[in-house]
């Protein structure tokens, strides 16, 4: 199993409205960029994912689970890129923002300190794992 994190706004895209799809899931579509793209590619179903709100608030806010593999986005007029249907999981019982991420040292490494542009990225075990443990998950 591989971890992820997916940004989106949350006027645009929340946590709130993510969670009322239930187990049938949404589609993360509207991704433009070609990294996002490759990560969006390598997601296999079963995968879990930081649903991170970005604009003001900057916090990981809830976990998805990849529930459909990666396939044409329909938004894309050019079908250039794709999308991944992922599902809510569980609240993250305490939102970890971006500013405790950049103090925590155990996580000086991860993508979202470091390129906290990209929309679809990587987390590395250790990483999730001390998100999780900030975040009040066991």
């Amino acid at each position: 199993m591989k971890y992820w994190l997916l940004k989106s706004e949350p006027e645009t895209w929340s946590w709130e409205m993510q969670k009322k799809k239930g187990a049938k899931g949404e589609p993360w579509s509207g991704v433009r960029n070609h990294t996002a793209k490759q990560n969006m590619m390598a997601m296999k179903k079963g995968d879990l994912g930081f649903f991170y709100h970005s604009g003001d608030e900057k916090a990981v806010v809830g976990i998805v689970e990849v529930s459909g593999e990666y396939r044409p986005d329909p938004t894309d007029e050019k079908s250039i890129f794709g999308l991944v249907i992922v599902k809510a999981v569980k609240d993250m019982p305490r939102p970890v923002t971006l500013a405790e991420c950049k103090a925590n040292p155990k996580l000086a490494e991860m993508s979202l300190v470091n390129s906290f542009r990209l929309s679809v990225q990587p987390v590395r075990e250790a990483e999730w794992k001390e998100i999780c443990r900030m975040g009040g998950l066991k």
